[in-house]
């Protein structure tokens, strides 16, 4: 009993460190956003000295602050552009004041329309995005996979709000995967069985919360064995989500087969504290109003997305990927805060 609590003691307590070391060093980034924003405005106004301005100032910041980086001539250009990107706003925008300056510097030139490039940086602050994962995001165009209103899917008519809301958001179209192993010609199986080899990367593009189970999960109904393919657990939604895999072009058949099994999960396998499971059907193609019909009158919270395969992944960025402690880690605190 001791050991038992002083884990859930201990998982508290690192909770509460970890969320005040984010809370100083979100702070300090904001005061230093704010203070390349006004010395954008400065640099600036003072542009009528040209380039002399800019390198006359980078030798005295040099002179003054030694030990400080960041005013190098080259940043303070940056500053300039910054404060020009974003001198029309009221106030510096949320989500843009609490991103790491790289970060900031990376969505302004790769991305010029605004409200993109905000959608791009809330999202990077919800999800804890390193440089590397914005910037591929950004190339791998999760803003028009996941934002676009064009996802098809039943969970306005099956679930409650805000678990709708939040459904639908998680729900991309299509999705990517780097599996660079799997063959060009390839069949259900080895499609799961390359994503099981790399869930990692695969948890990276499903997005922030999902937690993997395990694949070939086992229902048994009237003495039958049937099989999901992937069945995770979401923790910010607290439901199960299946997700089935099809080697080809979407069918009606599969949103039955993708129904039973949501059934068969709530009565036998979900709590009554988590959400109503839902199911995520992946096809190599699918037709709008085909998906549309087969989904009216369905009870059950489906989606169907499409999805791609990916050869390629920057090697720098799997270092990045949630180890399976940190996951652990996020489900033990989710666990000890829903029992509370």
């Amino acid at each position: 009993m001791l050991e038992r609590d002083f884990k859930e003691t201990f998982v508290n307590i690192k909770k509460e460190i970890i969320s005040t070391q984010t809370q100083i060093l979100s702070d300090a980034n904001i005061r230093l956003i704010n203070l390349y924003f006004k010395l954008g405005k400065i640099i600036n106004d003072n542009s009528k000295w040209g380039d002399k301005f800019i390198d006359t100032l980078e030798v005295e910041l040099k002179i003054d602050f030694p030990n400080i980086k960041g005013f190098s001539a080259r940043n303070l250009r940056r500053m300039k552009k910054f404060y020009l990107e974003y001198k029309d706003e009221e106030i510096l925008p949320p989500a843009v004041a609490k991103l790491p300056w790289t970060h900031n510097i990376m969505l302004i030139e790769k991305i010029k329309d605004k409200n993109k490039r905000f959608w791009y940086a809330n999202e990077a602050i919800n999800g804890n995005w390193s440089k590397v994962i914005l910037n591929y995001q950004i190339d791998t165009n999760l803003y028009e996979r996941k934002a676009l209103p064009d996802k098809k899917n039943n969970f306005k008519d099956t679930l409650v709000e805000p678990q709708s809301d939040l459904a639908n958001d998680l729900q991309k179209d299509p999705y990517i995967f780097n599996l660079p192993l799997l063959k060009e010609k390839y069949i259900e199986k080895e499609l799961e069985e390359s994503m099981v080899e790399r869930i990692r990367d695969v948890l990276l593009e499903l997005g922030t919360g999902f937690s993997f189970i395990s694949n070939q999960y086992k229902l048994v109904v009237d003495n039958k064995d049937y099989f999901i393919d992937m069945l995770f657990y979401h923790l910010k939604l607290h439901c199960y989500i299946v997700v089935e895999l099809k080697a080809v072009p979407f069918k009606p058949d599969f949103i039955g087969q993708l129904n039973f099994y949501l059934t068969a999960l709530d009565e036998q396998v979900k709590d009554k504290t988590d959400a109503p499971s839902i199911g995520l059907l992946l096809c190599k193609s699918k037709d709008k109003l085909t998906v549309e019909y087969s989904l009216k009158g369905i009870d059950k919270p489906i989606g169907v997305s499409s999805y791609e395969i990916s050869k390629y992944l920057p090697k720098n960025l799997e270092e990045l990927l949630p180890t399976e402690e940190d996951i652990n880690l996020h489900i033990n605190i989710e666990d000890s805060n829903k029992n509370k």
